[in-house]
């Protein structure tokens, strides 16, 4: 396939996964994880979708600095160059415009697709063609993109993005974003018929998000841009390892795309998951006729419907009498609560911190 030199791809890899805890760890987060048994990790699975449409030379990797070797150990064939530090989470916007930075410095006409490093896709062609035709789109117009997908359910996780008038060619001007409502505000979304869910992945040309930047997040915009002249450079870390922790903890999302007047989205049905929860891995597992799931485990499951296992390849599960429950062991953590109740998760991990030490988050 014949891919556009102009055309770059930031893959955002460096959360902790919380919600999936304690398989995803601080030290090893879901990204670096291989769910399905694929051989491939979430990150190396995405690096593999896009460089079918971008050159592997631009596609870079933004993470933390405590993951530096795991990128590099998972994927080998990028250049130091190509994997960005950041020497403290910041959040999204920070993330994106530091990477924006980062690319106008290389190319100063470049189109750019971001990707979070953990999503699930299970029509690739349908996604990498409405990859290639957003990339066509933000490199002649002066508007940020992003990929809406129609919901199936009311789901308080994800941002919804209404559509107001057709731009032509599965474009759509949006009318209202709206990031991670309540429950019940997502169920009158869903069912108006009128919402997307925001997918997380964006793009635009170099120049459009760094405009959008200083316009909405001047904030952000002091602390990165007066680096434009080391971007690229070997003092480029020096100067991120300084400025890039007192930038605000914003998302792309609240910072931008819901403030912005120039959003619009691609509708798409990709097979697309974020794989955000444990009830969204549960939703893409393959089910035993009660409706349970057992991942990279034995088990024996009698009289008990609707529950996720998840254990060491070595161990057996014996479960007798459970009905919609998710029971999952990762290294020195087992965690056993219902399945619909795992928004609580992050308020275990936050107890086990406080209460127990670091060693088990």
């Amino acid at each position: 396939m014949v891919t556009n030199k102009d055309n770059f791809c930031v893959i955002m890899g460096g959360g902790i996964g919380s919600r999936f805890w304690p398989f995803s760890r601080k030290t090893l987060p879901k990204q670096f994880l291989d769910f399905f048994g694929t051989g491939r990790s979430l990150l190396q699975q995405t690096f593999d979708r896009f460089k079918q449409v971008i050159p592997m030379e631009n596609i870079l990797i933004v993470t933390n600095d405590l993951y530096a070797d795991l990128v590099k150990e998972q994927l080998p064939e990028l250049k130091p160059e190509q994997i960005l530090l950041e020497p403290t989470r910041r959040n999204t916007a920070p993330c994106i415009a530091w990477a924006s930075y980062h690319i106008r410095a290389l190319n100063p006409n470049a189109n750019i697709v971001v990707a979070p490093s953990d999503h699930l896709i299970l029509k690739e062609g349908e996604f990498l063609a409405a990859i290639e035709k957003g990339l066509d789109f933000v490199s002649q117009s002066d508007n940020l993109l992003t990929l809406g997908i129609k919901p199936n359910r009311p789901e308080t996780g994800y941002g919804y993005i209404q559509i107001v008038e057709a731009a032509g060619d599965n474009f759509y001007k949006v009318k209202t974003f709206t990031e991670k409502p309540e429950l019940e505000l997502a169920k009158v979304f869903v069912e108006s018929g009128e919402f997307y869910w925001n997918s997380g992945l964006f793009m635009w040309n170099v120049n459009t998000i760094i405009k959008a930047n200083e316009a909405l997040l001047p904030e952000l915009t002091s602390k990165l841009a007066p680096g434009k002249d080391v971007y690229g450079t070997v003092q480029e870390k020096q100067f991120i390892d300084e400025n890039f922790p007192a930038c605000p903890n914003v998302s792309i999302d609240f910072g931008i795309m819901e403030k912005a007047d120039n959003v619009y989205v691609s509708l798409g049905d990709f097979g697309w998951s974020d794989l955000g929860t444990w009830g969204s891995l549960y939703d893409l597992s393959p089910k035993d006729e009660a409706g349970n799931v057992a991942l990279k485990c034995k088990s024996l499951i009698y009289n008990s419907k609707d529950n996720i296992v998840v254990l060491p390849d070595n161990k057996l599960a014996v479960i007798d009498g459970l009905e919609g429950y998710l029971i999952a062991e990762s290294d020195n953590v087992l965690l056993i609560c219902k399945k619909d109740e795992e928004h609580t998760i992050r308020k275990y991990v936050n107890d086990a911190q406080i209460k127990l030490g670091e060693e088990y988050i």
